[in-house]
C-alpha cells in the first residue's frame, strides 16, 4: 500500500484532468452557444433562465482551473454544489431509486466533493504557490509553546 501512497499526486492529477475535461466540454457550449432553447430548458426545471450563464461560467472556468490545480478546492466545491442542484432539479425527476437517471452527475458531484476535501495534491499550482494539498497536510501540528 505504500506504493499507492507514493503515487497519490498522480492519482489526483488524473482525477483533476478528467473532471476538467468533462466540465469544460459541458460548460463552454453554455457560454458560447447560449440560446433561448437552452434557457427554456433551465426554466422548465424551475431555475431562472440566467442560470445557464452561471452554470456555463462554473463549468468552463472550473474545468480550466481543476487540471492545473489552481484554487482547486474552491472550484471543486462549487462544482459539487452545482451538480447537487442539477441532480435535485433536473435528473431525479423519476425518483431516487432510478439511479441511472442521475448516476453521471452523482459521480461528478462525489468526485468534486472528494477533491474539495482532499485538495489538489502535490502536482498542482495550489501546492506550488500556497503549499496546499501536499504531503505536509498529513503531518501532525506542532504543539503550541507555553
Amino acid at each position: 500500500m505504500k506504493f499507492l501512497n507514493s503515487i497519490q499526486p498522480l492519482g489526483l492529477l488524473v482525477l483533476r484532468i478528467a473532471l476538467g475535461v468533462i466540465f469544460f466540454t459541458h460548460g463552454y457550449p453554455k457560454l458560447a452557444h447560449a440560446n433561448p432553447a437552452m434557457q427554456a430548458m433551465f426554466v422548465q426545471h424551475g431555475l431562472p433562465a440566467q442560470f445557464v450563464y452561471v452554470a456555463g461560467v462554473l463549468e468552463t472556468f472550473g474545468g480550466l482551473l481543476l487540471p492545473v490545480g489552481l484554487f482547486a478546492r474552491a472550484a471543486a466545491l462549487l462544482l459539487a454544489i452545482e451538480m447537487s442542484v442539477a441532480i435535485a432539479k433536473v435528473h431525479i425527476g423519476h425518483g431516487i431509486m432510478v439511479v441511472h437517471d442521475y448516476e453521471f452527475p452523482l459521480a461528478l458531484a462525489a468526485a468534486c466533493f472528494a477533491l474539495a476535501t482532499i485538495g489538489a495534491g502535490a502536482a498542482s499550482l495550489d501546492h506550488l504557490l500556497f503549499g496546499e494539498g501536499g504531503s505536509n497536510r498529513s503531518r501532525p501540528a506542532k504543539p503550541a509553546k507555553k
